[in-house]
C-alpha cells in the first residue's frame, strides 16, 4: 500500500519574547525518518532555505547538533525561528518539490539560477512535405525537434546548413500551399521546389531521413545512404537525379571539414561546470548535439558562495533541468544524488538520462573547455563591471550627483509623422541595465507629432506610479531631447511632487555627431559639454541608445498592426470576418499583398470581383 506524504510544521514558541527561541529537541523528536523537503523561515516568515534529504531526522538534525558550521550556515541557523517539512515518497519526488519551492519562495541562502529565454530548436514539421523551421517554446508531438541548441545563432547556421545539403522548404505552410511558381530559394538551390510539385513526395521525404540522420550525427550513415541512391539512378540512367545526389554528397564532404568540433560519439550531450573567481561564481553548459560542438551558455546564479563551489553544480542540475528539455548524457563531475536526479529526468523525459561524474577521452576534454569558459565569462563580467563603476562614478562627479546615486530612468518617443508614438522607459540600476523593468507606453498626444505632449503623457504616467509606491524613485531622470523636452520633465515632477529628483536632458550638438552631445540641465541657460572620451558620457550614450532602440522596437510594432488591420478595414466588402479570413488564409497582410486574384478568390466568401478590388487597392 503506498503511503501519502505528510506535512510536518514546527513553530517555535513565542511567549512575550522579541526573539523567537527554536526548541531544536522537540523539533528533532517530532521529525520522521523518511525522505522528504523541509523549509526554514525567519521569524517574520521570510523563507530562509528549502532543501531535501534521504531522511528528513537526520538531515535537519545535523543542522542544529553540529557545534561547528562555515559562517555562511551559521548565520542562516541563527535566524532560523520555524522549520516545515514534508514527508514524500521517494528521493526523486523530494527533488521535484524541492526545485518547486525554491521557486516558489525564492529562499535568501539557497543557490538560485533564473534562465527566463526558452532553449531554441531545429523542428521537421509532420506536414507531408515537412517543413525546416526554427523554433522556440512548447513542443508539439506532431512534429520533430533537434536540440535544444545553447542560442538562435546555432539553430540558424544548422537550418542554412541542411539548406544548402538538402534543400528543404522553410517558408509557412499558407505561402506553401499558394504558390503558383517557385521562390527565390529555389533559384539559389536551397530548395527543391515542392510547393510547385519540382519534387515527389518520396524524393523529399529521403531528403528528410536525410536531413534527420545529419541532425543525430549520423554523417557517415548518410553519406551512404546518398551513395547507394546515386548508384541506383545511375543505373536507371536516370543521370541528372544521380548528378543531384551527386552534388549533396559533395556538399555534406565539405561541411565536415567546417569550424565544428567533431566528436567521434554521435549523440546529444551536455557538460557542466562551474567556476569561482574575484567572488564571482558562474556554471557553463558546454552543448553537443548530434556528435558536433554547437556552442555554449554561462549562467551567473544568485546568493552563491565561492567557498562551497561544491553546492554549486547539483543546484543548477536539479533548478535548469528539472521540468525542461534534457538530453541522454549530462557530464557534470561535481554533482550530488546523481542516480535520484537521473531517474526523474528519464522519466519526465521519455527517455534513458545518464549522468557522468568521471568522465575520461574526449568528454574530459569538453569539461575542461566548459571550466575554461566560465572562468572567462566571469573575467568578462569582472572587467564590465570595473567599467560600469568607472563610468558611473564619472558620472556622478560630472553631475554633482552623491556617491549613492544608482538608479537611471531615460525616456524617449518615436513615431513616424505622428502616426502609433510610443514612449520608452529603460532603467539602469546595479551597474547594468535591468531590461525586465523596461516599459513602454503608447501615447496619444492631441496634436499627432506633438513630442512635448507625449513625453508628459508618458512621464505622468510613470511618475503617478512611483508616487504610489509601484517604482522606486530614480537618483536621476533623463530625457531624450533638448529644452523643451527638459522644460516638459520640470513641470510633470513638479505636479507628482517629484520635483527634487534630478533631471537632465542629453540633445545631439549643432554638428550631431556622437560625442558633442549637449547636457541640458532645468535650471541653467548653458549646456555641459562633456569630452568624447569621457567615461561619464560613455554610459548616458548607453542608456540614451537603449531607450532609443527600445522605443523604435515598440513604435514598429504598433505601426505594423495599425497598418495590417487599418489597410483591409478601408476597403469596401471586407467586414471582420473576411478580414481574419483573408489573414488566416495567407498568413498575414504581406501574404495577402503578394496574393494574385486567382489566389484572392480561393478564401471563402471573396468574389472575383471582390478580390479584383482587394488586388487593386493593395497594389
Amino acid at each position: 500500500m503506498t503511503k501519502v506524504p505528510k506535512r510536518f510544521v514546527y513553530t517555535a514558541a513565542r511567549p512575550e519574547a522579541h526573539v523567537p527561541l527554536l526548541d531544536t529537541r522537540e523539533l528533532i523528536a517530532s521529525l520522521p525518518h523518511l525522505p522528504g523537503v523541509y523549509r526554514m523561515f525567519d521569524a517574520n516568515g521570510v523563507a530562509l532555505y528549502v532543501g531535501k534529504a534521504r531522511d528528513l531526522k537526520k538531515r535537519v538534525s545535523n543542522y542544529f547538533q553540529k557545534s561547528e558550521h562555515e559562517a555562511r550556515i551559521a548565520a542562516m541557523i541563527a535566524q532560523v525561528a520555524r522549520v516545515e517539512t514534508t514527508a514524500v515518497r521517494s528521493e526523486g519526488e523530494a527533488l521535484l518539490l524541492e526545485n518547486n519551492l525554491i521557486k516558489a519562495l525564492e529562499p535568501r541562502y539557497n543557490i538560485l539560477f533564473r534562465d527566463d529565454k526558452s532553449y531554441p530548436y531545429v523542428c521537421l514539421s509532420g506536414d507531408p512535405f515537412p517543413q525546416l523551421r526554427f523554433h522556440r517554446g512548447a513542443l508539439d508531438r506532431k512534429h520533430k525537434y533537434f536540440g535544444p541548441f545553447p542560442s538562435a545563432g546555432a539553430v540558424r547556421e544548422g537550418m542554412a546548413l541542411l539548406q544548402r545539403v538538402f534543400q528543404l522548404r522553410t517558408c509557412e505552410n499558407t505561402v506553401f500551399a499558394n504558390r503558383s511558381r517557385p521562390c527565390m530559394l529555389y533559384q539559389i538551390q536551397r530548395c527543391t521546389g515542392p510547393c510547385v510539385g519540382l519534387v515527389s513526395e518520396s524524393d523529399y521525404a529521403e531528403d528528410v531521413q536525410g536531413a534527420t540522420l545529419f541532425l543525430q550525427g549520423k554523417t557517415n550513415e548518410v553519406l551512404a545512404q546518398l551513395e547507394r541512391q546515386m548508384n541506383a539512378a545511375s543505373a536507371a540512367l536516370a543521370f541528372e537525379r544521380a548528378a543531384r545526389i551527386r552534388n549533396k554528397i559533395q556538399r555534406l564532404q565539405q561541411l565536415q571539414s567546417r569550424q565544428f568540433v567533431e566528436s567521434a560519439t554521435a549523440g546529444d550531450i551536455d557538460v557542466v561546470a562551474a567556476a569561482a573567481e574575484g567572488g564571482v561564481v558562474a556554471v557553463n553548459v558546454v552543448m553537443v548535439r548530434g556528435g558536433r560542438h554547437v556552442g555554449d551558455r554561462t549562467f551567473f546564479p544568485q546568493h552563491a558562495d565561492a567557498s562551497a563551489l561544491g553546492e554549486v553544480v547539483p543546484a543548477f542540475l536539479a533548478q535548469h533541468y528539472v521540468e525542461r528539455p534534457v538530453p541522454p548524457t549530462i557530464i557534470a563531475p561535481d554533482a550530488q544524488d546523481q542516480d535520484a536526479l537521473a531517474d526523474v529526468l528519464s522519466s519526465q523525459s521519455g527517455h534513458k538520462v545518464e549522468i557522468v561524474v568521471n568522465p575520461g577521452g574526449e568528454r574530459r576534454v569538453w569539461l575542461t573547455m566548459a571550466a575554461q569558459n566560465a572562468t572567462l565569462a566571469i573575467r568578462q563580467r569582472l572587467a564590465q563591471k570595473a567599467t560600469q563603476e568607472e563610468r558611473l562614478a564619472a558620472l556622478q562627479d560630472a553631475l554633482g550627483l552623491p556617491p549613492s546615486a544608482q538608479r537611471i530612468e531615460c525616456f524617449d518617443v518615436s513615431h513616424t509623422m505622428g502616426e502609433a508614438a510610443v514612449a520608452s522607459c529603460v532603467i539602469f540600476d546595479r551597474l547594468a541595465m535591468q531590461s525586465s523593468e523596461y516599459r513602454r507606453f503608447n501615447v496619444t498626444p492631441l496634436q499627432a507629432g506633438d513630442d512635448y505632449a507625449a513625453m508628459r503623457e508618458a512621464l505622468s504616467r510613470r511618475c503617478a506610479r512611483i508616487v504610489a509606491g509601484e517604482f522606486p524613485a530614480p537618483d536621476l531622470l533623463v530625457i531624450d531631447g533638448g529644452k523643451g523636452q527638459v522644460a516638459v520633465a520640470t513641470e510633470v515632477l513638479a505636479e507628482q511632487g517629484l520635483h527634487m529628483t534630478p533631471l537632465i536632458g542629453i540633445a545631439k550638438g549643432p554638428e550631431r555627431k556622437p560625442g558633442e552631445e549637449d547636457i541640458v540641465f532645468p535650471d541653467r541657460d548653458t549646456v555641459l559639454n562633456l569630452p568624447s572620451d569621457h567615461p561619464g558620457l560613455h554610459l548616458l550614450q548607453q542608456i540614451r541608445d537603449e531607450a532609443h532602440r527600445f522605443a523604435i522596437q515598440g513604435h514598429r510594432a504598433r505601426r505594423g498592426k495599425s497598418r495590417t488591420t487599418s489597410s483591409l478595414q478601408e476597403i469596401a466588402g471586407i467586414g471582420a470576418m473576411r478580414r481574419r479570413a483573408l489573414l488566416a488564409h495567407f498568413g498575414g497582410l504581406r501574404g495577402v499583398q503578394a496574393a494574385s486574384i486567382d489566389d484572392l478568390t480561393r478564401v471563402p466568401g471573396i468574389s472575383r470581383a471582390l478580390a479584383e478590388r482587394i488586388y487593386g487597392l493593395l497594389h
